[in-house]
């Protein structure tokens, strides 16, 4: 093709795409004057003779551009119907190229007359596409194949195609920014000329063929095996392709596929789970999956035959791994999952905006519709774009000209630009058979069986599945070994287990992988849910403030706290509050059952908590305030402080104990890499709730608990604890997110009276206290009134549109002793304090399992030796005062404490210290779990 040639036909492609563009842009002007009843018909005319325009173009140039219209012709689901009835002619019937030019290339690239390679050559093409066109023939050994032959200078014409179609896109993303679509076109530019080279194509043929088992039977296939047919190669070259013949209806015959009564949503279905093998299994699949591309066999049971391996992707372990999480995460809802899913496949977002995110992939994901609600869906996506748009205008205050060039999206990784351009074929394939295909179901599957396969391999055959960190002491030594055998007994997800002695740490070991569907290891620095180990950290800053003379133990709740003295709660006390005994147990118990979200309403929260009626008299009765503990401490410590409550704990403990970037209560933008998520065993679950005929009496666990508290609504509660909202919501009885080792240097502190131990080992990498992010909170002036008429605010640091974080200066001199103090009450006095012992013992239940505000950590003797608090998935912190020692253990594997306690008198037995009563049994433990 002549330079000539070359210009014409981009001055056509350009002219073309302006005119077209202008055509709609002068329709939406002209929208606006035309009486509403009218606009529809404005709209479907310009629709017509744009697309008949495109198509006569498309069939003048030929090349890379009927592939584009292929695609065009199969998206049903967002495209007008004109564009699709038009644009379908392109799926295979092009005109034809000359039987001499087709003889001619097959003869030079075979080194063969035609004679001596066919006994019958047909003459009339079976279709004619963008690159090649398809000949039935039969080989002079009388197999029937088909011949695949290249169109004669293709290859000219597909690159300058392709440089033209660069050249569009950048002038869209110019003048329309939102519509930047140079990612994609990037990577088409990359993958297309692939398809130029049929030994290329034959290979793939092969491979896929392999992978998805096509040419298994009986007992050689698997059970994830699909139910379809790949023709065999024959014989390629670079232009020349024989591939097997099997005689099948194209997938556009409606005709023939209703006389053979071929059930459409059955082939579909087939289709999309091949893809899905293809994709999350194999990692390697056909990356053009237009209806052109599929024959329905014509013998029952009518399997789906797949043709055309030109254009074909192949990924990287990490990415399919990333991309399968990222799809499950949009199954199941889980926003911190779907950001990290992002992350690893090296998609970067300019905002954060994880509930955007979720929305747009789930509309990536959704089920499909038939062509005839296309209008209904374009205008569907359309609302939903208006909306986001609106609300990243709010988020980055900008102006309607601004926000129309913002792109959200900073950068787009080319390894996903063919996977989606598939699913969208595969979603336009489904609206014009007129089926709905539900992705979530039919490639869950697939999807699970991926991130499964890397967590089969525990520690037996992984020799990294227990960090690579420094071993302390032969104690760790020991516990590590142990720790293999729980794990090769699968009794472990992923683990973080660190211990204090003595002011120094002797046990600081990770293991396992951050959750069911991440196989990332767990590091020091991982961030775990702990439930109600959370209260312990709460209950210490109560204990804080009253050390800073904030407030008194027996002070009258609603002297801090005016709002909270109505409907009879004035009698009730801080100390109340602390040994659960104000009678509130099941308060914003029917929050969780009108709507759980509610609960991640701060402000909510406090204003219901302060309005409820107490049960029982305060001081009276010991039921755990499982629920309400929280914002019933949080709200003393926002009103006594004068400051938020993230502000509270960053001042009193964060900053203090030098644990930045893994001490959180509700978690800020930015750590949701490092986030491990809990997995549900509902079989363990359900083994272990009480049965219907226990008494509260008759059992020491059910003594403490509220009539509110069911294992059915804990079991409920706890895959919300996984998402996104609930995780940066402030619950300060139950959502706390550490690492073990920021726990156990808090009650390490905690045992001695609140000075601080020397730093932690910077060996463990990164060293506890340099991560780079520290989260600024948003700024949230309230009034505080008290009784004496103080006035104070709660201060914040940065505007509400900030998401900016604090770099934490690093130190090399990590030798030098930190011998902060964080409570100014001598250790006794504090440890009295927290027990309800001594001079404190007047302000606790008797014979309560709490002090004030820790649970009582006692021998089998009955014997007070500690304190600390556990959570209901099995992490647990606490110290013990006679042995200055304090360990925490956390977990990602629900398991009610029975893991926990084996850990716990596996460490103790080594060291020779008491086992708390809870964890000394043997496997009867296993049978009683511990519910703090």
């Amino acid at each position: 093709m002549g330079l000539r040639n070359i210009y014409k036909r981009r001055v056509k492609v350009f002219t073309l795409a302006f005119f077209i563009y202008m055509d709609y842009k002068t329709l939406q002007q002209i929208e606006k004057l035309t009486k509403r009843s009218k606009r529809d018909s404005l709209w479907e005319k310009a629709h017509e003779r744009n697309a008949k325009r495109v198509l006569k173009l498309i069939v003048k140039l030929e090349g890379l551009w009927v592939k584009m219209g292929q695609y065009l012709s199969t998206r049903a689901d967002v495209l007008p119907e004109v564009y699709i009835r038009l644009l379908k002619q392109l799926q295979d019937s092009l005109p034809p190229r000359s039987l001499e030019e087709v003889c001619e290339t097959i003869e030079k690239q075979l080194g063969q007359t035609m004679e001596n390679l066919f006994a019958n050559f047909v003459r009339v093409p079976l279709a004619t596409a963008s690159i090649a066109q398809v000949h039935r023939a039969t080989l002079l050994e009388g197999q029937e194949v088909v011949v695949k032959v290249q169109h004669k200078g293709i290859k000219t014409i597909i690159l300058e195609d392709l440089k033209n179609a660069k050249s569009i896109v950048d002038w869209i993303a110019w003048a329309e920014p939102q519509y930047d679509f140079n990612p994609m076109i990037d990577e088409w530019c990359r993958e297309a000329p692939k398809e130029l080279d049929f030994n290329h194509e034959a290979e793939n043929t092969r491979k896929v063929s392999r992978n998805l088992g096509c040419k298994s039977e009986g007992l050689d296939r698997r059970p994830e095996n699909v139910e379809v047919l790949i023709p065999e190669v024959v014989q390629s070259t670079e232009k020349v392709l024989i591939l097997e013949y099997m005689d099948g209806v194209r997938l556009n015959d409606s005709r023939a596929l209703e006389e053979l009564d071929i059930d459409k949503q059955k082939l579909v279905e087939e289709i999309t789970r091949a893809y899905a093998h293809q994709i999350y299994v194999d990692g390697f699949f056909n990356g053009d999956p237009h209806p052109g591309n599929f024959l329905v066999s014509r013998e029952p049971p009518h399997h789906p035959i797949l043709l055309d391996f030109g254009l074909t992707k192949l990924l990287s372990s990490s990415v399919k791994h990333a991309l399968a999480k990222m799809f499950l995460a949009a199954a199941e809802g889980d926003h911190v999952a779907l950001l990290s899913a992002f992350s690893e496949m090296g998609l970067k977002l300019r905002l954060d905006m994880p509930e955007q995110a979720m929305e747009v992939t789930n509309v990536f994901f959704r089920a499909t519709t038939p062509a005839t609600e296309a209008l209904e869906t374009m205008k569907s996506l359309a609302e939903q774009r208006t909306k986001n748009m609106k609300l990243i205008q709010e988020k980055m205050n900008l102006n309607k000209k601004q926000v129309k060039r913002f792109n959200p999206i900073d950068a787009f990784p080319g390894d996903i630009v063919i996977f989606s351009r598939v699913l969208n074929l595969l979603r336009g394939l489904s609206s014009s058979m007129n089926v709905r295909i539900s992705y979530l179901s039919i490639m869950r599957p697939f999807a699970e069986s991926v991130l499964k396969s890397d967590l089969i391999h525990g520690p037996a055959s992984n020799p990294t599945w227990v960090y690579d960190s420094p071993v302390h002491s032969d104690v760790e030594a020991k516990l590590r070994r142990f720790l293999i055998e729980l794990g090769n007994a699968d009794r472990i997800l992923g683990i973080q287990v660190c211990a204090y002695k003595d002011g120094q740490v002797i046990i600081d070991t990770a293991a396992g992988v951050l959750g069911k569907y991440d196989p990332r290891p767990v590091q020091p620095d991982s961030l775990f849910p702990v439930f109600s180990v959370t209260k312990g950290v709460t209950a210490g800053m109560v204990h804080w403030l009253v050390d800073k003379g904030k407030l008194r133990l027996d002070e009258n709740v609603v002297n801090i706290w005016p709002e909270f003295g109505i409907n009879g709660k004035d009698q009730i006390k801080v100390n109340h509050i602390l040994n659960h005994t104000a009678g509130l147990h099941n308060a914003l118990a029917g929050i969780a059952e009108e709507d759980p979200m509610l609960l991640c309403d701060w402000d909510e929260c406090l204003k219901r908590i302060a309005i409820v009626a107490p049960e029982t008299e305060p001081g009276c009765e010991q039921l755990y305030h499982y629920l309400s503990y929280g914002w019933l401490c949080g709200g003393i410590i926002e009103h006594a402080s004068g400051k938020r409550f993230q502000d509270v704990l960053e001042e009193a403990f964060v900053r203090p104990l030098n644990v930045e970037g893994e001490f959180y209560i509700g978690i800020p933008p930015g750590v949701e890499s490092r986030l491990a998520t809990l997995t549900l065993d509902t079989n363990d679950l359900s083994r272990l709730a009480p049965k219907p005929d226990t008494s509260r009496s008759s059992s020491s666990i059910s003594a403490t608990l509220p009539s509110s508290f069911t294992f059915e609504m804990i079991a409920a509660l706890i895959p919300l604890s996984n998402t996104l909202n609930v995780r940066r919501a402030i619950l300060p009885a139950a959502n706390g997110h550490f690492s073990a080792r920021a726990v156990a240097r808090f009650y390490a502190a905690m045992v001695d009276g609140g000075i601080v131990p020397p730093r932690h080992s910077s060996s463990s990498l990164p060293p506890l206290g340099s991560h780079p992010h520290h989260p600024t909170f948003s700024s949230k002036k309230t009034s505080v009134n008290r009784k004496d008429g103080n006035k104070k605010n709660l201060n914040g640091s940065i505007s509400p549109k900030s998401d900016l974080y604090i770099r934490i200066p690093e130190t090399d001199d990590t030798s030098e002793e930190v011998d902060t103090k964080i409570f100014t009450h001598p250790k006794t006095k504090l440890h009295n304090a927290f027990l309800g012992s001594g001079d404190y013992k007047d302000l606790v239940f008797p014979n309560g399992k709490f002090g004030l505000g820790f649970r009582k950590f006692q021998t089998t003797n009955g014997s007070i030796f500690g304190f600390g608090h556990s959570g209901i998935g099995g992490s647990i912190g606490y110290c013990d005062i006679n042995n200055r020692f304090a360990i925490t253990v956390t977990l990602n594997k629900l398991s009610f404490g029975a893991l926990t306690g084996e850990i716990i008198r596996f460490v103790c037995s080594e060291l020779n210290l008491p086992v708390p009563q809870d964890y000394a049994g043997s496997r009867e433990f296993i049978h009683k779990p511990v519910i703090n």
